[in-house]
Parts: C-alpha cells; sequence; structure tokens
C-alpha cells in the first residue's frame, strides 16, 4: 500500500529499497481518494527507528495511508534532533481540532516509574481522553497499553522480577473477533519491559476482551470498546536486530540483563537473530487497519461528529 509521508522524511530512502511504495504530497494530491488518517505519537527515545518499524508495519495492505507524526510538549527529547521534531512532528495543540481514522500511541521507556511521576503524564491523559471523540480506533503498544489500562480501567502495573525480554510463545483465546484472522493457534512475538499488568486482572475486567496471551508472558493483545481500544503488551513492530541491540546495549551499561529468550539460534549472542514473528505482526496491522479503522470509519471524518458507535460491525 502507498504510505504518504513527508518526501524528505529521513527513513524514506530505507523504505524505498525495501520496495516499500511510498507516496509523497504531491503525487497523492493528485489521487481522487480520501485516504486512511492515521496519527502516530511517538513517545520513543529512538523515534527515527520507531518511524521506521511503524511505517513497515502499515505497509501491507492496499489502502492509502496518510501519516501524521505527533510528539509531546510536556518532555524534552535527548535523542532526537530538535529540528527533526520540528521538521515532521506536531504536537496536540497542532492537531487536537482534527479527526482521525486511526492512531498509535508508542511505548515508552519510563514502565519503572508510577504513571503520575511522568513529566507528561497529564498531556497523555489528556490525549487518551481526546482520543474517545476523535480517533475511530487506537492501538496502545507496551507502556502506552498499561498507560491506556491503568487510565481507562484502574489496572496497576507491577514490577516484574526479571526482565520480560526476547520472544514469547503466545495463544489465540478468541477466534471469531476479526483482529486475529488469520492467526496461527500459537505464535511468537516479542517484548521488552520490567513490568506487566497481572492477566488475572485483565480477565477480571469485564470491559476487556483478551484475545491472545502467553503462558510465561501474559497479556499480548486485548480490546476493549468493539475495537475502539486495542492493547498490545508486546513489541511486533520491533526489527529483527532491535532486542540484540538492547541486548548489548544493557551489557555495555553493565546493567543486569539476560539473553533474550529464544531470539538467538542455540541462544549464542554470536549468531544472527531469528526472525520469527514478522508475519502474524503484519498480520495484526493488516486486520486493525482493514476490520476497524477502514471498515468502520466515515468517509467524511467531519460529518460524523458521534465516534461512540462506529465500530458496531464487529460485535465481542
Amino acid at each position: 500500500m502507498p504510505i504518504k509521508i513527508a518526501s524528505d522524511l529521513p527513513v524514506r530512502e530505507i523504505l524505498e529499497r525495501e520496495n516499500i511504495f511510498v507516496m509523497d504530497e504531491h503525487r497523492a494530491v493528485h489521487q481522487d481518494i480520501r485516504p486512511i488518517e492515521i496519527l502516530i505519537l511517538n513517545l520513543m527515545p529512538l523515534k527515527e527507528d520507531t518511524e521506521l518499524q511503524l511505517l513497515r508495519s502499515l505497509s501491507n495492505t492496499p489502502l492509502q495511508v496518510d501519516v501524521t507524526f505527533m510528539t509531546v510538549e510536556s518532555h524534552e527529547s535527548k535523542n532526537t534532533a530538535r529540528s527533526h521534531l520540528n521538521k515532521f512532528y506536531q504536537t496536540f495543540p497542532d492537531i487536537m481540532a482534527r479527526r482521525f481514522d486511526g492512531m498509535i500511541i508508542t511505548g515508552a521507556p519510563v514502565e519503572q516509574m508510577e504513571f503520575e511521576e511522568v513529566d507528561y503524564w497529564e498531556e497523555l491523559s489528556q490525549i487518551m481522553q481526546w482520543t474517545r471523540g476523535h480517533v475511530t480506533s487506537t492501538i496502545f503498544l507496551c507502556w502506552a497499553a498499561q498507560a491506556a489500562l491503568y487510565y481507562f480501567y484502574g489496572l496497576e502495573k507491577k514490577p516484574l522480577e526479571h526482565k520480560m525480554f526476547g520472544l514469547f510463545r503466545h495463544r489465540v483465546m478468541n477466534r471469531k473477533i476479526p483482529l486475529v484472522r488469520g492467526f496461527d493457534d500459537e505464535f511468537l512475538a516479542p517484548h521488552s519491559r520490567h513490568t506487566e499488568v497481572p492477566i488475572e486482572d485483565i480477565h477480571n475486567c469485564r470491559e476487556l476482551t483478551v484475545l491472545a496471551e502467553s503462558e510465561e508472558a501474559g497479556l499480548f493483545l486485548a480490546m476493549a470498546d468493539r475495537g475502539r481500544k486495542i492493547f498490545v503488551m508486546g513489541h511486533p513492530e520491533y526489527d529483527r536486530i532491535t532486542l540484540d541491540n538492547e541486548y548489548k546495549r544493557d551489557l555495555s551499561r553493565d546493567l543486569p540483563i539476560d539473553i533474550p529468550k529464544n531470539y538467538y539460534a542455540d541462544d549464542d549472542p554470536g549468531n544472527k537473530p531469528l526472525l520469527m514473528w514478522r508475519a502474524h505482526a503484519n498480520n495484526l496491522y493488516t486486520n486493525w487497519l482493514n476490520y476497524y479503522v477502514y471498515q468502520s470509519t466515515p468517509y467524511d471524518l467531519y460529518g460524523t461528529p458521534d465516534f461512540e458507535d462506529i465500530s458496531r460491525n464487529f460485535p465481542v
């Protein structure tokens, strides 16, 4: 599918080398269709890496997707150039009057802090509340999933004795839900986190439907409000070498870190990491765009002010 991004976004060249169809603004305006409008709130420190990972993930359907990147105002990024943010990112005041078909809120390396201690928690809370009336369906990734479960349902995260780090086997819990259509009964997905929302707390929350979980890693995928809110506790967007980079980074800093599970051939960090989750990751984002964004969103976003009942076509 064509992804509409700024013509000079640095990751564009990488996407084109991978034969991903990237469309700039000039070509997009000459096409007589309404693109799917996706907002990405990027909370990760290495923003360009996350841009590339998510744009890859959104590139596997025939839909045209217009991506807007957003950052928080209440936190100063130390790992991404201010010039990059000023050129390619917007802030909440810039977009708060707009409506979007879909939104992705990424994880962030703040999970060992209490939510209220995070310097942008108040701003993020305003954004999460805003999604209820301005976004058809929102995916919350990793820490953002924990934050949303806390904000909307009061579910507390708990510290883990050891970092959940590596590839973990999950099983599909409810095959009738379109979000997991085409999934195998069991599949691998990456996790990288120090905290969790206990799976029993999620099962006990009547508003939530668990779609995939792991005996070892707990929740992977859940949804609420008929797909208006989607919670992904792992990192399906990760590249082949992302866990490898995290492992070597922590080793270089003398931080306690175990070899990521089920990741290297023979559990040997000298071997090339095995890419064993990409197909299901692509399937997840394709199903989301198709069933919970494209088929649920109105043609005229601004002519349909009531977003509360948009996703009725896909009951839980």
